[in-house]
């Protein structure tokens, strides 16, 4: 396990960094024309980031991102 000390302008570019990738790869797993295998390997990385932000956002923000799982 690491640990980074951040301030708080820090924490808010972190914020807003995992924000835009969560947004990005929500809009990729929600593209038809996005090979099942390729939206395997986003939904890997998507739980990844997402464990992340959660440390990180209020409950409010968090539940924007949450996803239902369902396997294709």
């Amino acid at each position: 396990m690491l640990g980074f000390m951040f301030n708080e302008r820090e924490c808010k570019e972190l914020d807003y960094v995992l924000r835009k990738e969560l947004d990005e790869m929500l809009f990729d797993l929600n593209d038809k024309r996005i090979d099942g295998e390729i939206k395997g390997a986003i939904e890997s990385r998507y739980r990844v980031i997402f464990r992340m932000y959660a440390r990180l956002a209020p409950a409010k923000e968090i539940s924007k991102y949450a996803r239902n799982r369902v396997y294709h």
